[in-house]
């Protein structure tokens, strides 16, 4: 499943997490992705530390046998930086996971001092995205609004998609901790923490941005445009 930040990414995670026939994984190449940039993002000596930072290994590990029939791979685009190998997607099945710019680019903002494009994970997105079509495949994708508003319908939609049958687990979890999160959970997870099921629909505008952000967003908007031609509806 492959998403920038601030994009139901952590929600979806427990979604599948709570499916009796999937294992979690939680971001595998933040560390490597930390290590070769030399981004100060918070918490990233833990993060570093304690994660694989060879990319080489952590595709090792994303391809290694599960102990259940499923694996859930939970995967920010910006990670994926040049260099990185990309060949090992030909052997799962990819999701993109969408949400609206304005909305990831606010709450993103909250957490962070900084932005730009990249970090938001639109363009590597795309590209991830133009990766599949251009090997003549059909790209799978989910907008996060489309996912609040009917959960049920649209998560059946998606197991239909990827070939594997809808599990009602999926609609809820348990509040608190999980063992797959990663150590940057205490920074980012306090909402899902909380959580025992998807949030309702967003219905507020979207919220005004200062005009740092507003370039972002209009930057951004064409590549989100496309994907979102490309989504799974009900």
């Amino acid at each position: 499943m492959w998403s920038g930040p601030r994009n139901l990414s952590t929600a979806m995670m427990r979604s599948f997490g709570a499916r009796n026939d999937c294992r979690a994984m939680d971001e595998p190449f933040y560390a490597a992705y930390l290590s070769a940039t030399g981004l100060k993002h918070p918490l990233y000596q833990e993060i570093i530390e304690d994660g694989l930072t060879n990319p080489d290994d952590v595709v090792a590990h994303c391809l290694g046998v599960s102990d259940t029939p499923i694996s859930y791979q939970k995967h920010m685009c910006h990670h994926m930086i040049e260099g990185f190998p990309l060949d090992w997607l030909d052997q799962v099945t990819n999701v993109s996971l969408l949400r609206e710019p304005a909305r990831v680019l606010a709450s993103y903002a909250a957490k962070v001092e900084t932005v730009s494009a990249l970090d938001i994970g639109f363009p590597q997105q795309r590209a991830l995205m133009d990766r599949v079509l251009d090997g003549g495949g059909t790209p799978i994708v989910v907008e996060a609004s489309d996912i609040r508003r009917n959960p049920r319908k649209m998560l059946d939609a998606l197991c239909d998609a990827i070939g594997i049958p809808f599990d009602p687990a999926m609609l809820s979890w348990e509040a608190g901790e999980r063992e797959e999160d990663g150590v940057w959970a205490k920074h980012w997870y306090d909402t899902v923490w909380k959580s025992t099921g998807f949030a309702p629909a967003e219905t507020s505008p979207l919220p005004t941005l200062p005009e740092h952000l507003s370039a972002i967003e209009a930057e951004v908007m064409p590549d989100y445009e496309f994907m979102r031609s490309h989504c799974l509806s009900v």
